[in-house]
């Protein structure tokens, strides 16, 4: 298919026509006149590239409201994973269909995944046209039986994931150090290293992980997984709040990418601000996520952008700490070189996966810089049409089969907190 968006402003003020081929982008100018089986009028409307969000738990949606307000070990073991524990395949499948539909209707088209029954997110991910790398919650709880069970699976899904498209990549997903056993986490990393698959882990949430790794391993949580030869470029570290300055530099040394979460981090209460500032003194990349939906209780990346430079703002007492451009970044260009995706930004032969921006509102007017107005000012509602991969998903605001993702996620969830073990 190829798609020609006529006259549409871009980040750089000029207003250009843009031609996509299949799925790449093959020609930005002026006044192109080029065949093209769908045109798009760009008058009024601003191209910005599409969000990537770097860690969410996608079916949590399933979850949402369900239980707020609560300490974060209290949450996650007295409701978090008891009613996970129920979860099917078919639940985490509409779960994570409605969480496509909410980061479509925000202009996400990428997502980092980790949830349990990995073929229902990828399932979910690939009929709604987006990019997903998922993985499969791994927990072992110190178990041996378990974590055996555990590499089992893991190995399966990495066979099943190859059916999906080039859309879908697998991922694996240790959940934490206070969940899986070292001998699982060593395991994790040669398999990353053999087969060249990224490792998404919650790492240093909390300071109680710290204090408990501590006690434990007499390491801090980076040191100890340093220790255990678990670090490298493909560790995809999120949250990374309650770092040292050593943890920082090893960190560093092995060119892993950490994950900003400001919602889930603010509204859990994890006690301290992710240390933007050191990561980027030291070159480490920062990326930004929404977490999961019954932690957030949203998967708005304008919004996280937001409350994540004003928390920086606030908690330096520095007006000009992580500018617009610098968290538009960790939304769009950042993850996508994390990631190794040729996307995040709009350039000839980059991936077509286009966010198209309604700025006829009063969130862009006057309208002196985009990506200010993206950062500060825009919300899910500017949102007018999404391509992914050279396709659309969403055009006039419209996606095809909304009212039924909304009405099958709302019956899932019921029947899922009434279920019985």
């Amino acid at each position: 298919m190829s798609i020609l968006i006529k006259n549409i402003l871009l980040l750089d003020g000029k207003k250009r026509d843009i031609y996509i081929e299949e799925n790449i982008i093959k020609k930005i100018g002026e006044g192109l006149n080029l065949p093209a089986d769908k045109t798009i009028d760009g008058k009024n409307k601003l191209a910005q590239p599409s969000f990537i969000n770097s860690h969410t738990h996608s079916a949590m949606t399933l979850l949402r409201g369900y239980a707020d307000d609560m300490p974060l070990l209290q949450w996650l073991s007295t409701k978090i994973w008891p009613i996970e524990a129920k979860m099917e395949e078919e639940d985490v499948y509409w779960g994570a269909k409605l969480a496509c539909l909410e980061m479509i209707r925000n202009g996400i088209t990428t997502f980092n995944d980790m949830y349990w029954h990995f073929s229902g997110t990828a399932k979910a991910t690939e009929e709604m046209g987006m990019r997903g790398i998922v993985s499969a919650v791994f927990i072992d709880m110190f178990n041996k039986e378990k974590a055996k069970e555990q590499i089992g699976l893991n190995e399966n899904l990495f066979r099943e994931a190859k059916r999906y498209s080039n859309r879908i990549a697998f991922a694996l997903g240790p959940h934490a150090i206070y969940t899986v056993s070292e001998g699982s986490l060593r395991w994790a990393s040669n398999f990353s290293k053999e087969n060249n698959v990224f490792i998404h882990i919650h790492l240093s949430e909390t300071e109680k992980e710290v204090r408990d790794c501590i006690e434990k391993h007499n390491l801090r949580p980076v040191e100890y997984l340093e220790k255990i030869g678990f670090l490298s470029e493909r560790v995809i570290a999120c949250h990374c709040v309650w770092l040292s300055e050593k943890e920082i530099d090893i960190l560093k040394e092995y060119k892993v990418k950490c994950v900003f979460n400001p919602i889930s981090n603010m509204k859990l209460c994890v006690g301290k601000v992710f240390p933007h500032f050191n990561l980027k003194e030291v070159g480490i990349p920062c990326l930004l996520g929404t977490d999961g939906a019954s932690s957030n209780n949203s998967l708005n990346m304008f919004e996280a952008m937001k409350i994540g430079s004003l928390l920086f703002k606030f908690s330096s007492n520095d007006p000009t700490a992580l500018k617009a451009e610098r968290a538009f970044d960790m939304a769009t260009i950042n993850p996508a070189i994390g990631f190794n995706i040729n996307t995040g930004k709009i350039e000839e032969g980059m991936l077509a996966d286009i966010t198209i921006i309604d700025i006829e509102r009063p969130e862009f007017t006057p309208g002196y810089n985009p990506i200010s107005d993206l950062v500060y000012s825009a919300n899910p509602s500017c949102v007018d049409t999404v391509i992914c991969d050279g396709r659309i998903l969403m055009e006039n605001k419209r996606i095809n089969g909304e009212s039924e993702i909304i009405e099958k996620a709302r019956e899932v969830a019921f029947n899922l907190t009434k279920r019985k073990l």
